[in-house]
């Protein structure tokens, strides 16, 4: 009876895990060849001079606060009013049971997410003076930005409010219409309450591009005091010869946008703990 020969184990293939770990060590480490290649060629010290230059950007202060970042919450916090209350009414008309109002909410929406934002400040400051002559739009350049920025954001603020609507359970309609209440009262005590809570996140974000979209401004052919702060910054670039202002307000906008972004995540995340 003869042994039979041992048979020795093949080295094991490499796992999975392991080769997802050298893939993501390859990725990181041409990230950060990209990254000191970029910090090597860099002109820093020219850099520093036209784009973080500390004289120039304390010759901004206070009036880049007290002139572009407040006219650009005012024409921001204008936009969104309007907006959510056209945009309320042109929800309960998409859900409406009378054909026309339907008709006329849905090409309203479909316009105005279609057009540039541009086009609607062309049209606010130029169309309306052309249409209706000898008047004006209430406010003047503050009524005329809120304007075209309500118009703009009644469109998608439409359309997320209906989708807000449509996610309260029919069934809590229904039992208000047992208890005796009117369909409107129904909407305003117990629907749109609701809605209203699960759309917070998305109205949020809406705020911070409304915030964005503010700096197409300019086009209304602004005062000085009338600025806001792509405008501010601008002006003061072309004075100073510097890109420094344009830096400072991109900051500034910064420091109304990252507050406002934090607030929509957590405000989801509460939300999405709720469902659970």
């Amino acid at each position: 009876m003869t042994a039979e020969p041992m048979k020795t184990a093949a080295p094991p293939g490499m796992s999975r895990r392991r080769r997802r770990q050298l893939v993501l060590g390859g990725q990181y480490g041409l990230f950060a060849a990209a990254v000191l290649v970029v910090v090597l060629l860099a002109d820093w010290p020219q850099l520093r001079a036209n784009f973080a230059n500390l004289d120039v950007a304390r010759e901004l202060f206070p009036d880049i606060l007290t002139i572009g970042l407040l006219n650009t919450a005012v024409y921001t916090g204008l936009g969104f009013v309007l907006g959510l209350v056209l945009g309320l009414v042109l929800a309960l008309m998409r859900l409406s049971s009378v054909a026309p109002y339907r008709w006329f909410a849905t090409v309203y929406i479909e316009i105005f997410r279609g057009l540039p934002l541009l086009l609607i400040f062309i049209f606010v400051s130029v169309g309306v003076p052309l249409a209706f002559p000898g008047s004006n739009v209430p406010g003047g350049v503050a009524g005329q930005a809120g304007l075209a920025l309500g118009l703009a954001a009644a469109a998608y603020m439409a359309e997320t409010i209906r989708a807000g609507i449509e996610a309260v359970p029919r069934g809590q309609l229904e039992a208000a219409r047992s208890l005796g209440m009117s369909y409107g009262r129904a909407m305003r005590s117990i629907i749109i309450p609701q809605a209203f809570r699960i759309i917070i996140p998305p109205l949020t974000n809406q705020l911070v591009l409304l915030c964005k979209d503010s700096s197409l401004v300019l086009f209304l052919g602004v005062t000085l005091e009338q600025r806001e702060l792509t405008k501010f910054g601008r002006d003061l670039a072309g004075q100073q010869g510097n890109t420094t202002p344009i830096i400072v307000a991109g900051i500034c906008y910064l420091l109304l946008t990252i507050p406002l972004s934090l607030l929509a995540r957590r405000l989801e995340a509460r939300q999405q703990r709720g469902r659970r």
